[in-house]
C-alpha cells in the first residue's frame, strides 16, 4: 500500500490546472483595425453584452473619453480617428470600475437604475446602492 505522501503527490499530478487569472469576471479586450484615418471596432457589441450594459451607454462613455465621433454601422463601430487598442482598453476598464463593478463586494452583478435625477448602481449580489458620479 502507498503512503499518504505518495498518494497526495499522485493526486497533485492528476489535477487539471485551470487557466486564467482566477477571477470570475474578466473584461474582454477590444478588437479592431485601422482603415485610413478611421478605427473600426469589431467586437464592441459583444463587450457591451458581456458587461450587461446598453451599447449606447458604453459608446457614449467611450466617445466622450476618447474625444472621438463614432458611427454605428451594422455590428461594427467606426471611430473617426485612429485610436490604438492600448488606449481603448483602459477606458473600457475605467467604465467597468465606474458603471459595472459593485463598490462593496466587487462583483459585476449590477444594474443601473434611475431614481429622479440620480443614477444608481444597484448590486444584485449584495443589495448595495451607490450613486454614479459621472454624467453621460
Amino acid at each position: 500500500m502507498e503512503s499518504y505522501e505518495e498518494l497526495l503527490n499522485d493526486a497533485y499530478e492528476n489535477v487539471k490546472v485551470i487557466e486564467g487569472t482566477g477571477d470570475r469576471f474578466e473584461i474582454p479586450k477590444i478588437e479592431g483595425m485601422f482603415e485610413g484615418k478611421k478605427t473600426i471596432l469589431t467586437n464592441f457589441f459583444q463587450i457591451a453584452s458581456h458587461l450587461r450594459r446598453e451599447p449606447e451607454h458604453l459608446l457614449k462613455f467611450l466617445t466622450k473619453e476618447l474625444a472621438a465621433k463614432a458611427v454605428v454601422e451594422g455590428d461594427r463601430i467606426i471611430l473617426n480617428m485612429k485610436v490604438p487598442s492600448k488606449k481603448i482598453n483602459p477606458k473600457i476598464e475605467q467604465y467597468v470600475l465606474e458603471f459595472v463593478l459593485c463598490r462593496e463586494c466587487k462583483k459585476p452583478d449590477t444594474e443601473l437604475i434611475k431614481e429622479g435625477k440620480l443614477t444608481l448602481l444597484h448590486c444584485l449580489a449584495c443589495g448595495a446602492k451607490h450613486p454614479i458620479n459621472s454624467k453621460i
